[in-house]
């Protein structure tokens, strides 16, 4: 039996999900801030005077402003060890959210209170429901004018089908607002008075709240908090941890009101490293033999060293530098001499890592997103991690011919990262497929800056891709004309691009005899064929 018990249990990894403008990156600033990890938000510890999020470190999210790829980020408090993956909202970089959330143990849903639950959180909590991980909800914003919190608490219900249980509640909202009650703790805090009291067995009908709060507040108040206890979700940590019921907390990340009560609540009800499922049954993180899975691939993150690392969760075991592994995928035994504890694109090497754990190991080109790594002999491969079919499609070449081997380079390692979905078509075309422009977007901006390579990009008239299963690749040739272009992804794989789904079913009403696979199967059906 694994003797690391109680270091597992200090584990915390959780993901943080919302749509565009919710105040994620926020709210992620100021929980590293409270962990010691940056030394005030928007600021790196111990660097220049630049005030960008910590977690966007890429040149063009600070131009942008908004998150382009996923980061994580590890640091202590309160004797736990908290790993946060902070995910890209705008839809366009969905995939590598999804591929994120496997990861993790739990996850924070942050909602606008102007808003309430918009398209991207919608799409993003079915992805965690789907896999059972507990979700928490902060509602951000209460500084700023807000909808009823009875109603956003009802919409939660409503929209997600998520049953939820207020843990803090608000005392107004923009202009007039005054502050959150924790309904555990029994214990108001004010927002601008900056005071914390601890109330009576009469909870928010003591008579030491008259004079503090404006009169009509401490009626809302009182009322809420009379309605919650008597028809509102019965707080059951079993029901957390299960997925089936969200604690509820208020505040505004921007002013760094409510986050540390919700940091505080977070690590004593979030559940520690759970068990995995794999092809031979279920790896439990106190299980001797060491296992994990790389969920991500990352080039020049340092751009001193143009080096790639691979984003490795440890699911069981002990990771100790220097070590010895297999990758299942290949059998190809290997050495992890170099490791690192992560912080955006900050490293620090690290000796020793746990089941819960998340640490970059350096990638020369062996790994592939959806890897397992083990010390033992026999096969495992953790749960396929999930892949899109792309709608939009660009045909792309290096304007330099001069900067031909650049430009290859550049390609071939934003495929193995699955930034971007990449094919060739037997003339050697480069072809982009992307979930949203914005990946275009991204794409050149990185050929250009990292690889040093101006591209010329065309747009193609093709809005589906399909997988095929076939032994005879070559056979394919003869389905290709206007409508249909056969290309290979990345791994070699045979693609169908059709012009619109009318060509997609017309394909299959005259091809029967003719396999199409959905991406989101792929790893499943072709995975033993192809790699």
């Amino acid at each position: 039996m694994n003797n690391n018990i109680d270091l597992i249990n200090k584990r915390r990894i959780f993901g943080i999900i919302s749509h565009p403008d919710a105040g994620k990156t926020t709210l992620t600033e100021k929980l590293l801030l409270h962990g010691g990890a940056i030394r005030e938000a928007g600021t790196v510890r111990s660097r220049k005077n630049s005030k960008y999020a910590k977690s966007d470190w890429m040149e063009i999210e600070k131009q942008r402003g908004i998150s382009v790829t996923s980061s994580v980020m590890q640091f202590e408090y309160d004797d736990k060890v908290i790993s946060i993956m902070d995910t890209p909202g705008h839809n366009d970089f969905g995939e590598d959210t999804y591929r994120i959330l496997t990861s993790v143990d739990s996850a924070v849903m942050v909602i606008d209170a102007a808003k309430g639950i918009e398209a991207q959180t919608k799409k993003l909590f079915q992805v965690c429901s789907m896999r059972g991980i507990p979700i928490f909800t902060f509602i951000n914003k209460l500084d700023r004018d807000a909808k009823d919190p009875l109603d956003l608490m009802q919409e939660l219900e409503d929209v997600l089908g998520l049953l939820s249980t207020a843990v803090t509640w608000p005392i107004g909202s923009g202009k007039e607002f005054e502050g959150v009650y924790d309904r555990l703790k029994n214990t108001l805090y004010l927002f601008k008075r900056k005071e914390e009291i601890h109330l009576d067995e009469t909870g928010v009908q003591s008579d030491k709240l008259d004079g503090l709060i404006s009169p009509a507040n401490l009626q809302d108040l009182r009322n809420a908090i009379e309605l919650l206890n008597g028809a509102g979700n019965e707080f059951k940590i079993e029901s957390v941890r299960k997925g089936k019921l969200s604690p509820v907390f208020f505040g505004s990340a921007l002013a760094d009101f409510g986050v540390k009560e919700f940091l505080e609540h977070f690590l004593q009800m979030s559940p520690p490293p759970s068990e995995r499922k794999t092809t031979t049954g279920h790896v439990k993180p106190t299980d001797e033999e060491f296992t994990g899975f790389i969920f991500k691939i990352q080039a020049n993150m340092d751009p001193n060293h143009r080096d790639r690392l691979a984003f490795l969760r440890i699911c069981s075991g002990t990771f100790v530098r220097g070590m010895n592994v297999t990758l299942t995928r290949t059998g190809k035994q290997m050495k992890l001499s170099q490791s690192t504890h992560l912080m955006a694109n900050e490293r620090e090497i690290v000796d020793t890592a746990y089941a819960g754990d998340v640490i970059g190991i350096y990638d020369s080109g062996n790994f592939q997103i959806g890897d397992t790594l083990a010390n033992s002999k026999g096969k495992i491969f953790f749960e396929p991690l999930p892949t899109f079919p792309p709608e939009l499609f660009c045909r792309v070449s290096a304007k330099n011919s001069l900067k031909g081997k650049n430009f290859q380079k550049g390609v071939k390692q934003l495929a193995q990262e699955g930034a971007i979905q990449i094919y060739r078509n037997e003339y050697n075309e480069v072809i982009l497929g992307a979930v949203g422009v914005l990946q275009f977007e991204v794409f050149e901006y990185r050929l250009t800056n990292e690889y040093h390579t101006k591209i010329r990009m065309e747009n193609i008239d093709f809005t589906v891709a399909r997988w095929i299963k076939t032994d005879n690749p070559e056979s394919l040739k003869k389905y290709e004309n206007s409508r249909c272009m056969l290309v290979f992804d990345h791994y070699d794989r045979p693609v169908l691009l059709f012009t619109n789904q009318y060509a997609l079913r017309s394909f299959r009403e005259r091809n029967e005899d003719v396999v199409l696979v959905e991406a989101l199967d792929i790893i499943d059906k072709l995975g033993s064929q192809y790699n």
